[in-house]
């Protein structure tokens, strides 16, 4: 006799309770190697066809009031810009309001169409670019619905050593802990990056990956759906046989599931490791032992994990040398900014001061100490070379001076600014004729005692120095 919508929940609700209860104690024992007590491979399968049964009826809770409404809320917070049906997040509630019980039947009896994603390269800070797949915020609503429950089954089974896109992690934690294994002596890394990933990730390996852990046939081909999803770029729709485009809410979950084997065959092998997303780093005592490990990891993740590791970026290399989530982790506990963190950081004060924006000084003052906190905050573990940013700030200074300088237009208006700020006649000529530039002129004696300390202090301008001693 088939079982009622309601039994069913019932149901499903019943052993989502029975399986919290081993999530939790999932969660208390890392998963790995046998080593020590971890819980071996074997046992990790066992787990997985314990999670399949109890997975059956899935996508009844993924299309849940409750968790398409939390799925809303998580869409319309992040906001972004509109799929290939241009419909934006208001759009989405007002359509809600009206459609909601057509979409959740249109999920559980598998008409539920998905929609091509929407193409959109951005640069990357190191050269090249970095290709983008903006789902409709239909289709966001959908994978954030999915992801929610998803993730309830596989955070307890990942790994330790895996902190991107993992709720209650973070880049600092790993790079905390990544500097622990550093200061144990382990100063050799060995640094894998992975070309493209998002871009060529095995389908047909995601979607056997998938199968041992969830029983539901209709959510699988759900996501395969979205796996598939052609692309659309000028009108066209280009369709897709490898990779789960960044853009999407589902994406990162899928990626951490990919890797998480990589995770866990090093485990098995004993390493130390830290994994933030596609970023792994492997830590040694030495660069004979990193060369080993590297031979058998790349082995390991092109022939069975069939990814391509970009052996350019990759290497085996000291950890000073080893730029980290933006770090550059030295021995002894020593933490410092990379110094490719700090170029990009130029690179956008020199955009945000570009002389020709045509903007008020406030605003600029303001655009600027918004960039400053964020990256202070995010680089506030460095514990060593922060004197040097006492020179940055002075270079931020003279950008703003120049910025100043060029607004005021004609010298005479430099002149009545000058004065103003106490520098006398004589000088303040002087400053301005005997100049060939506005970065030349910035740096005069007289301008810099105008606007000096006190008076970007009035200005409201952020210290780097001052906010990264704190």
């Amino acid at each position: 006799m088939r079982k009622s919508k309601e039994q069913q929940k019932n149901e499903s609700g019943l052993q989502l309770d029975l399986f919290s209860v081993q999530a939790g104690e999932l969660q208390a024992v890392p998963i790995g190697g046998t080593d020590s007590g971890l819980v071996s491979r074997v046992e990790l399968l066992s787990l997985l066809e314990k999670q399949r049964t109890l997975t059956e009826h899935l996508l009844e809770r993924i299309v849940d009031y409750e968790n398409l409404n939390r799925a809303y809320k998580q869409v319309a917070s992040n906001d972004g810009s509109g799929g290939v049906d241009g419909m934006d997040t208001e759009e989405l509630r007002q359509w809600l309001g009206k459609h909601i019980n057509t979409l959740q039947k249109e999920i559980l009896t598998e008409q539920y169409e998905v929609s091509p994603v929407r193409k959109v390269e951005i640069p990357k800070p190191n050269g090249g670019t970095r290709m983008l797949g903006i789902p409709t915020v239909k289709d966001r609503l959908v994978q954030q619905a999915i992801h929610q429950e998803l993730s309830r089954y596989y955070e307890p089974i990942f790994s330790e050593s895996s902190y991107g896109f993992r709720p209650g992690r973070s880049a600092h934690q790993a790079i905390t802990q990544a500097s622990k294994y550093i200061q144990e002596g382990k100063e050799w890394v060995v640094d894998i990056d992975l070309e493209k990933f998002f871009d060529k990730i095995n389908h047909d390996r995601l979607m056997q990956r998938l199968s041992k852990g969830i029983g539901d046939k209709r959510l699988l081909r759900l996501i395969k759906a979205y796996l598939k999803a052609g692309m659309m770029d000028d009108g066209l729709v280009e369709q897709r046989i490898a990779g789960t485009p960044q853009g999407g809410p589902l994406s990162p979950l899928l990626s951490n599931i990919v890797l998480d084997e990589l995770d866990k065959e090093l485990e098995e092998r004993g390493h130390s490791f830290c994994r933030y997303a596609d970023d792994s780093n492997i830590y040694v005592k030495s660069r004979k032992a990193g060369e080993r490990v590297m031979a058998s990891i790349v082995d390991f993740i092109e022939k069975k994990l069939k990814l391509k590791v970009n052996h350019e970026k990759s290497g085996v290399r000291h950890c000073s040398d080893v730029k980290f989530l933006g770090y550059t982790l030295l021995p002894e506990g020593g933490i410092r900014v990379a110094d490719k963190s700090i170029d990009r950081l130029k690179d956008k004060v020199r955009e945000i001061t570009r002389r020709n924006r045509g903007i008020k000084f406030d605003m600029v003052i303001k655009e600027l100490n918004a960039v400053i906190r964020g990256w202070t905050i995010y680089f506030r573990l460095a514990n060593v070379w922060l004197t040097n940013f006492r020179d940055l700030d002075g270079w931020i200074r003279r950008k703003l001076r120049c910025y100043r300088l060029k607004h005021c237009g004609r010298r005479y208006t430099i002149f009545k600014l000058l004065r103003s700020l106490d520098i006398p006649e004589g000088k303040s000529w002087n400053a301005i004729m005997y100049s060939q530039g506005w970065w030349q002129m910035s740096k005069k004696t007289a301008v810099g005692h105008a606007m000096n300390l006190n008076w970007f202090a009035k200005q409201g301008l952020q210290s780097i120095y001052l906010r990264m001693k704190v």
